[in-house]
């Protein structure tokens, strides 16, 4: 592969930090885009780039993609944009909702404007499984019915159809992976997986909300970024990116418990409005027309999980 320039914005996160270290890695030239905003501790963010700032081929840029000025000025010269900047989380999103939209869809309507302003190859986006809401069709299919029902993800599903009109009426290449419920190393740490691990570790109950039967497609990051690599020269529309298996909250806090040795105990709760009763990604598309294939499974993926956390415990 050519070494090319590329921006990835939201690129101090999770993702789009593994993004980013994944393409120094490849020898290409990275720009980060983050505005480091308070969702959650940004020490975690700056955890995330801390061994990237060194490297020749980094630059980190603290912004928003809502700043046109700077937008336009990380995208000139740019040949790929990974576009993973957004204001994450369902429950916030019911709190906040016009902040959600504001950066996610509109967030994103810049970004595209700046691409097809720039003549930039490509924009890869970071879509979600929560575009598709509670259906009864499984595994979920890229065709399968988009029924969000969160502003999270009504918010992702209007950017992942800004895309398709900039590719089919303006002609700016994109594609957008509908990412499920990424995990991995530097995770934020509201997710599921992330306080089961922390509490299982201390020994502490784990709560559950509901009776623990919701199910997830859980992928790993390590898939997800040979998804992102193999997006840059294959595929244009939308991809399902997951691991292709789902299991149980129930299951996974059992696993948690179980890969740490730990005194836990499972505590349910009430459930919360906005949380979908289950996924799973029928990857067929994917692995046909990107050459996806998920690497690492979950447990596997579990036990990397659990090595980082224990490794950097305080």
């Amino acid at each position: 592969m050519s070494h090319f320039k590329c921006l990835v914005t939201g690129g101090a996160g999770f993702i789009g930090s593994h993004i980013s270290r994944r393409l120094v890695e490849l020898g290409h030239e990275v720009i980060c885009l983050d505005n480091f905003d308070d969702y959650y501790d940004n020490r975690l963010k700056e955890d995330n780039i801390r061994p990237l700032l060194a490297c020749s081929n980094y630059r980190l840029v603290r912004g928003s993609i809502l700043d046109e000025k700077i937008l336009e000025e990380c995208i000139k010269d740019i040949d790929f944009i990974f576009h993973n900047a957004a204001r994450p989380g369902i429950r916030e999103s019911i709190k906040n909702p016009m902040l959600t939209h504001e950066v996610n869809t509109t967030g994103t309507l810049r970004v595209l404007e700046a691409a097809l302003a720039a003549n930039v190859k490509k924009v890869i986006y970071a879509s979600s499984s929560s575009v598709y809401g509670n259906v009864d069709q499984f595994p979920l299919k890229e065709t399968s019915p988009t029924r969000p029902i969160s502003p999270y993800g009504a918010s992702k599903l209007c950017a992942e159809n800004y895309c398709e009109i900039y590719r089919e009426v303006y002609g700016l290449k994109t594609i957008s992976l509908r990412y499920f419920t990424v995990f991995g190393p530097g995770i934020r740490p509201d997710l599921a997986i992330s306080i089961f691990t922390r509490k299982a570790l201390a020994g502490e109950d784990i709560d559950i909300f509901g009776d623990g039967n919701k199910s997830r497609d859980f992928t790993y990051i390590d898939n997800v970024i040979d998804a992102n690599i193999l997006a840059m020269t294959r595929g244009m529309g939308v991809y399902n990116i997951g691991g292709g298996h789902s299991i149980t909250i129930d299951e996974l806090a059992r696993s948690i418990i179980r890969l740490t040795s730990s005194s836990s105990k499972i505590i349910y709760g009430k459930n919360v409005p906005g949380d979908v009763e289950r996924t799973m990604a029928d990857i067929d598309k994917a692995r046909r027309e990107l050459g996806y294939m998920p690497k690492v499974d979950v447990t596997e993926g579990l036990k990397k999980y659990i090595d980082f956390v224990q490794a950097n415990r305080p």
